[in-house]
């Protein structure tokens, strides 16, 4: 493997256009705003640039992280060596295919989505207007809400595969289950996707979204970062009921709480660093397990750090 510095100069030179940040502090990247910096980041603006990138990566031995609006991350404080690739803000493609689909980029948010749908007098995404997260985070995750999920609307996806070839996936070669795809166990990165709606009343999707909006502000800690819901759900348990069972609810290390609002959330009070949040999540799944046997699975992604 070449050091991170050869291979910026082999991308730099490969894709003049294409911009790098060195030293990239990830606090700015994420939404539970900390993080320290990655040695090498880059933000492609379309397709080409991005297969480029990855193929590059993996010819000199570098296995790229995908990031999209880091609503689901946490980054070590000392941050990471590694070269990441941010997809928000670029891979930005938001169409009509035919009548009912819309063709969906990596790089914009469910929330775009959903709104474009809305505009469309198209229904069928409407759980997803308060997610956070990316089209290519939300397809890695099969990203859902109140009864609504990715895997209920997607047609297929397209991905860059490990050489950097374009690939079309559908159907049961997606993968889709809770929280998990073919991408999570992959090194594949979603490039967009394809998904297939119904048509509808816009004054009531409309509706809809802002009931699912009003739900989310009065249940959910949206005054504070967090990256959502801190576990996935255990089967048979709900993973917020757990750890107000086990007395948890509010408990605090350093800027790091559990949620007084919903147990289910650990949030960023003020100056929370990685290791408080990190220590907080061990904290939270160690006392559930001894208390009620239920081990608690992190949704949240890590680098640099590890439970």
């Amino acid at each position: 493997m070449v050091s991170l510095q050869t291979f910026r100069q082999r991308l730099a030179a490969a894709l003049p256009g294409l911009e790098l940040r060195d030293n990239e502090p990830m606090y700015k990247h994420t939404t539970f705003r900390v993080g320290g910096p990655v040695t090498l980041m880059a933000l492609p603006r379309s397709v080409e640039e991005l297969s480029t990138a990855v193929s590059l990566a993996r010819e000199a031995g570098i296995e790229p992280f995908f990031l999209g609006r880091g609503s689901n991350l946490l980054v070590a404080d000392r941050g990471a060596e590694a070269f990441l690739i941010k997809l928000a803000g670029g891979l930005d493609r938001l169409e009509l295919l035919g009548e009912n689909s819309l063709y969906v980029g990596a790089g914009v948010t469910l929330a775009q989505a959903a709104v474009f749908a809305l505009e469309h007098a198209l229904t069928g995404l409407e759980f997803a207007h308060g997610i956070p997260g990316t089209l290519g985070g939300g397809v890695f995750m099969n990203a859902g809400a109140y009864d609504g999920e990715l895997s209920q609307v997607i047609s297929w996806a397209d991905c860059l595969d490990e050489s950097g070839r374009i690939q079309r996936l559908a159907g049961e070669e997606l993968e889709l289950g809770y929280r998990t795809s073919v991408f999570s166990r992959k090194p594949w990165v979603v490039t967009g996707a394809r998904l297939d709606l119904t048509p509808g009343d816009p004054a009531a999707i409309r509706a809809r979204m802002e009931d699912l909006s009003h739900r989310r502000r009065s249940k959910q800690p949206l005054e504070f970062p967090s990256a959502g819901s801190t576990f996935k759900r255990p089967a048979g348990h709900f993973a917020g009921a757990l750890i107000q069972e086990a007395g948890l609810k509010g408990v605090r290390i350093g800027g790091a709480q559990v949620s007084e609002k919903h147990a289910g959330f650990v949030v960023n009070t003020g100056g929370a660093t990685s290791d408080d949040i990190l220590s907080l999540i061990r904290l939270v799944r160690d006392t559930v397990l001894e208390k009620t046997g239920v081990l608690l699975e992190p949704e949240v992604r890590m680098l640099g750090c590890k439970l």
